[in-house]
């Protein structure tokens, strides 16, 4: 999947500033290295059960896939020294007909974490693994891997999700996944896995962080911790293999770059690269990703590309790690000339040449562009003033003007953008001018609801006072928490979006378990750029202008929402 590298010594940094941070010392104390990692081993008793984390797969190839556990024991005893895991795959539920099994070995610089890349696999079937350790033996874990290179297949179902913070509510969404979408090839997870943030005092009880903002490795890797013991994503997990990339909470809000956010807690380039290297870290420590995208120092290669036979075509951004900074202040404000530059790029040079060739090359019936922030332009003020997010892609016109532009000009066949970010469920045409209703729609944008993260309800009034204006928007839904289900042929493209109950006013999901509905359902036919609703509400909700007026008060005192 995607450029593949060999296992890479984590300590080797391409920042100056970092290796200036102090070398090897400094780099080993945010990495996580000890001299212990050297010793011999001999395999360790855990007192108790050490997979509390659960199992996980991921980046599914033809041949292959990544399996992942971290060891975390209930009574937090680890030793300081390596630990064996074994682990084995089987073509059963039962673990009777294995096909590959093998160990590794992981210790305190690593996190306690395994990764494994099983290669040799047959292409386009389901497989069950498992991991042991001593006495324990993890969960058992369900994954599949990919269509043969040059196969046809005739379908692809997969869910795309993202931003969960843990305050916000419980996993439901998760739970209802693994429980009525048990068809699913796999999971798509678009970023902002976990937040950054110090405890709420809005936070649906018994969902509180347990520690003040994260800032060190020590922190970030408790955090996922936190997230992970959750019960209904680790059932998902175990259950589909992920695609993952991130977006900015796992690091810090609103970073870009280098830069960290306004009135950050690490406000120095150089406090804060020493931050995001163990944000990376972290993140790479709790995810099933490939050795090709284990960090150095401060910097992290994820975009990458899976291919589905010729049916789908996905390429899967980083918008955080390579792009300018936020102009005219950030927030939601009228567009400066900064906004328009040819210089403020989403994705970096060497990571758009990329994308355009490989969606030049593509053979596939559907490109898919996996990313973060929405990539259609929204004027969130009704009427004849303008407020545009500058964290979103309207604060990076030239960058969106040469990527709409390219697939306008490229024929890029069936061009489909999955966004997640904004908390919210929307649908847009792609046009090659956005301020000209009849100009050209090139394709298809769906932003998926995020599975707690809040919405606030007096931000729906602003969106909808605002639909006239954004002709090209053909849904929006702030209201409801879910999941979004994608199910594609040769001939169509249906995206279902799913809702769990979620309670007015925060938008938080306080119900621990329950099942998924439809909210609205959308077809784009092969051939023909755009949506076509086929399945609930058609019309917009009204609201008082004072009710819209108060709403973007709230928006654009950029709250943390």
């Amino acid at each position: 999947m995607g450029i593949e590298r060999g296992m890479v010594d984590p300590l080797r940094v391409s920042r100056k500033d970092f290796v200036r941070m102090g070398g090897l010392g400094v780099a080993a104390a945010v990495l996580g290295l000890e001299a212990s990692a050297d010793r011999a081993f001999a395999d360790f008793k855990f007192a108790s059960n050490p997979f509390t984390l659960g199992v996980a797969s991921g980046d599914p190839l033809p041949d292959g896939v990544v399996l992942w556990t971290r060891l975390a024991p209930e009574s937090g005893r680890l030793p300081n020294r390596r630990v064996r895991v074994r682990w084995k795959v089987a073509a059963d539920e039962n673990m009777r007909t294995v096909v590959k099994r093998g160990e590794v070995f992981t210790g305190p610089e690593r996190g306690f974490a395994a990764h494994v890349d099983v290669r040799g696999l047959k292409s386009d079937r389901e497989y069950y693994y498992r991991f042991r350790v001593g006495d324990y033996v993890s969960p058992v874990g369900r994954t599949r891997t990919t269509p043969g290179f040059g196969a046809s297949p005739a379908a692809l179902a997969f869910a795309f999700v993202s931003c969960q913070d843990y305050q916000n509510g419980f996993y439901a969404a998760y739970g209802a996944m693994a429980r009525q979408e048990q068809d699913l090839d796999f999971v798509v997870h678009l970023g902002d896995y976990i937040y950054e943030y110090g405890p709420s005092e809005t936070a649906v009880p018994g969902r509180e962080h347990d520690g003040p903002e994260i800032i060190t490795l020590a922190d970030y890797r408790k955090r996922h911790a936190l997230y992970k013991r959750d019960e209904d994503m680790r059932e998902a997990h175990r259950m589909f293999p992920f695609v993952v990339t991130f977006d900015d909470h796992e690091v810090e809000n609103n970073y870009a770059d280098a830069i960290p956010e306004e009135g950050s807690e690490t406000p120095t380039m150089r406090q804060f690269l020493r931050r995001r290297a163990a944000g990376y870290k972290a993140y790479y420590e709790n995810m099933p990703l490939r050795p090709s995208s284990m960090p150095q120092g401060p910097d992290m290669r994820l975009y990458r590309r899976l291919n589905y036979g010729d049916l789908a075509q996905f390429s899967v951004l980083d918008t955080r790690q390579y792009r300018t900074d936020q102009p005219c202040g950030d927030g939601f404000v009228e567009r400066c000339a900064a906004a328009l530059s040819e210089r403020q790029t989403m994705t970096g040079p060497e990571q758009e040449r990329w994308l355009k060739e490989g969606m030049n090359r593509s053979q596939a019936r559907w490109n898919v562009t996996a990313q973060q922030t929405m990539l259609a332009e929204y004027d969130f003020r009704a009427g004849p003033m303008e407020s545009f997010n500058m964290d979103q892609w309207d604060g990076y016109v030239a960058a969106r003007n040469r990527f709409i532009g390219f697939l306008n000009k490229a024929r890029v066949r069936n061009p489909i953008t999955l966004t997640g970010d904004i908390h919210s469920a929307w649908v847009h045409d792609l046009k090659t001018d956005f301020a000209d209703e009849t100009s050209k729609t090139v394709g298809t944008e769906f932003v998926g609801t995020s599975i707690t993260s809040s919405f606030p309800g007096v931000f729906i009034p602003v969106v909808e006072a605002a639909r006239p204006d954004n002709p090209h928007t053909k849904f929006f839904d702030g209201a409801n928490r879910g999941y979004t289900r994608c199910d594609l042929n040769r001939e169509r493209y249906l995206t279902t979006f799913k809702a769990v109950p979620t309670e007015p006013g925060q938008g938080s999901v306080v119900t621990p378990e329950a099942t998924s509905t439809t909210l609205a359902a959308f077809v784009v036919e092969n051939g023909r750029p755009g949506a076509v609703q086929v399945e609930g509400p058609t019309t917009a909700t009204t609201s008082t202008q004072g009710e819209t007026d108060r709403g973007y008060g709230r928006l654009t005192a950029r709250e943390n929402w």
